[in-house]
């Protein structure tokens, strides 16, 4: 059960606020839809989209996350509801329908969102009141993209949700804890010219031995800064998330450099040239408006101050 509470605080008092479940399961999906892109940081696509006669269901909410990721939701009031099998079975479902939802991005989203679908890690997050100790076990054995979320409704216009349980697979089909690193091949002793085309692992066992420790470095700090941390390899970028991304990274051995993408308000940051910038006018790969350049550890301690603030906003 959560031991998650919530007080009010008046004239230095504390009072506890009583939590509840939503009366009616149907309140909480309209809410989270309404608020899909804020919370979870994923674009709303259908809710109640049918699978069809011969699967003869219908899936809670759909939407596509900022990696351009499918994304499955499906709610339950209570705990003992089977929230998670039912979500395995549209997830399985999902992969083998994949131009059904790509013609549905397309005409929520637009066609080159329908383009870039990102099919490696599609995900499915469960949202209920509670989860018991065997659902979070159960959700560790399964090699797919889920995510138990828990929330608790306070009223008077406060909801809290928490990420209970996550796994994260690799595009080969390889579960990957949270806390798990990388591996890196040994780097490439070739000098031609990086091609924009090749993956951010190809560019990875390219770099030197100095970006390649540099990189991995960030990785287990970030890695390091909650259990809720889940890395995901995208093809032209790293990412970390919680329920919502806080940092990207791409690395560049041509030119020796970590870029480092977080998602916090660069106004709010005293900008340092040729380290940080404003990129929130500027075309970049994965998500965040502040860039930082990191080539060495001249700046690490503020690499790992900003990461940080960047873990609490998301």
């Amino acid at each position: 059960m959560t031991d998650l509470k919530l007080f009010r605080i008046d004239g230095g008092r504390a009072s506890e606020l009583t939590s509840q479940s939503f009366a009616l399961e149907r309140n909480l999906q309209t809410l989270i839809e309404e608020n899909m892109e804020v919370t979870f940081g994923v674009k709303f696509l259908a809710t109640e989209y049918s699978t069809g006669k011969v699967h003869r269901g219908r899936i809670d909410s759909l939407g596509l996350d900022e990696n351009g990721s499918p994304v499955i939701f499906e709610y339950k009031r209570t705990s003992n509801e089977n929230v998670i099998n039912q979500g395995l079975f549209y997830l399985d479902w999902l992969m083998d329908h994949k131009g059904e939802f790509q013609i549905l991005v397309a005409s929520q989203l637009g066609t080159a969102a329908a383009e870039s679908i990102d099919w490696s890690a599609p995900r499915l997050i469960c949202v209920a009141n509670d989860f018991t100790r065997y659902d979070e076990y159960a959700v560790k054995q399964i090699d797919r993209n889920v995510e138990l979320v828990r929330y608790r409704d306070f009223g008077s216009d406060l909801l809290a949700i928490e990420l209970v349980t996550s796994v994260s697979t690799q595009t080969t089909g390889t579960r990957r804890s949270s806390s798990s690193p990388a591996t890196l091949s040994s780097p490439a002793t070739t000098t031609k010219k990086v091609s924009r085309n090749k993956t951010v692992a190809e560019l990875l066992s390219q770099a030197d031995v100095e970006l390649s420790a540099l990189y991995l470095k960030f990785e287990a700090f970030a890695l390091s800064l909650g259990d809720d941390v889940i890395k995901n390899e995208r093809s032209l970028y790293f990412a970390f998330r919680r329920l919502k991304n806080f940092a990207c990274v791409e690395v560049h051995p041509t030119s020796r450099n970590l870029l480092v993408y977080l998602k916090i308000d660069p106004k709010s940051v005293q900008l340092v040239e040729g380290f940080s910038r404003d990129v929130s006018n500027i075309g970049h790969f994965g998500t965040g408006d502040l860039e930082l350049r990191i080539s060495n550890m001249a700046n690490w301690v503020l690499v790992e101050e900003l990461t940080r603030q960047a873990y609490a906003a998301n």
